[in-house]
């Protein structure tokens, strides 16, 4: 990489840096703000509250990088043509299109970082604030949430209420079927526990059998039942969460099982195309924001065309979630919600860039 490129990089980084930090301030605040009604119930404090909203900043990075890699670039790149800069390296010969793949790179790198906080980072600490606001919040009960996951393994159905800590489940139903669909038994249990195998505790279950005189139920209880099958704690539990909120990994599985079984997996293939071509978007972002940078450098002009950037930035994500919303009610392809809005950006990018002299 050449001097040129990595200085550019730099003013983009540091800029980029500094309008996250903004935005994270601003959405500490909210997230703090909006935790208020909660404060007071049970143990939860302050305290607890500040670290809820400190826990969940890498969840709003992952969502706001794009939009905030498209205003620190052009803040980055406009600050070096303020100080005619750009001018001189393209007096030298640098022509657009080359400054625009050495911001490039730079996107690459604001895009893996997006990638690793959004996979790895945002997930944990999010699912931590989560425990322990509810917690600290309702320490006389030990269940978290009241959203559902359902799951099929073979002719098992098997539903998740509600999840406590990584390997702690309650209000568990587990449904059998033959290989006609006929039902064979329906059981509850009222907490699970996650090992090898499954341990439900509080377990009833109820027989379906076809006798000569007809259907009888037969009712079983027991204090403890092992439940052997193939689903794990992390798969029910991630499966009790929004799709959107997922890491990749996580529903990259999740529809590889879901094919396995038969069942819809277009809500997941949405959230993870829609991830990937969000995190694909930072580059484009960051190359759109080149064209916009050059020019003239009086300061009425430089702003407008920096608000007409992020106005195409706010433009996009309007149409991202547009799109996601109707996907379901149009049933549209998964591939087309995802890429669509990355697509455009895309094209608007390149066309800028090739009337950019």
């Amino acid at each position: 990489m050449s001097v040129l490129a990595r200085y550019i990089g730099r003013s983009i980084l540091s800029f980029t840096l500094l309008t996250m930090s903004v935005l994270m301030i601003l959405f500490g605040v909210y997230l703090f703000a909006d935790e208020q009604a909660n404060i007071g119930e049970g143990s939860y404090t302050v305290v607890d509250a500040l670290m809820f909203a400190l826990l969940n900043l890498p969840t709003s990075i992952f969502g706001l990088l794009p939009l905030g890699a498209l205003i620190g670039s052009l803040l980055g790149l406009a600050n070096l043509a303020r100080g005619s800069e750009l001018t001189v390296m393209r007096a030298a010969g640098v022509s657009t299109l080359r400054l625009a793949l050495w911001a490039g790179g730079t996107g690459v790198l604001l895009a893996g970082a997006a990638w690793v906080i959004g996979d790895y980072i945002a997930p944990p600490l999010e699912q931590y604030s989560l425990q322990q606001k509810t917690f600290a919040r309702f320490k006389e009960i030990s269940l978290v949430g009241n959203q559902g996951a359902w799951a099929k393994d073979g002719n098992t159905f098997v539903s998740v209420q509600r999840q406590t800590t990584d390997n702690q489940f309650g209000g568990v139903y587990v449904f059998r079927f033959d290989q006609e669909r006929h039902l064979q038994s329906m059981a509850r249990a009222a907490s699970a526990e996650a090992a090898k195998n499954w341990i439900l505790h509080g377990y009833v279950e109820s027989q379906v059998k076809l006798q000569t005189d007809g259907y009888h139920v037969a009712v079983k209880r027991e204090s403890t039942h092992e439940l052997v099958t193939s689903l794990s704690a992390d798969f029910l539990g991630f499966g009790a969460k929004a799709p959107q909120t997922l890491p990749g990994r996580v529903l990259f599985d999740m529809i590889r099982h879901l094919r396995v079984n038969g069942l819809d997996t277009s809500i997941f293939e949405i959230a993870l195309w829609t991830r990937i071509a969000r995190t694909v978007a930072i580059v484009f972002f960051v190359m759109l924001a080149v064209p916009f940078a050059l020019g003239s450098t009086r300061s009425g002009s430089a702003n407008i065309r920096i608000v007409i950037g992020i106005l195409i930035g706010v433009g996009f994500f309007l149409f991202a979630m547009t799109m996601e919303n109707g996907a379901s009610v149009f049933n549209l392809p998964p591939l087309l919600v995802a890429w669509l809005p990355t697509m455009l950006l895309a094209i608007v990018t390149m066309g800028v860039l090739a009337r950019t002299r």
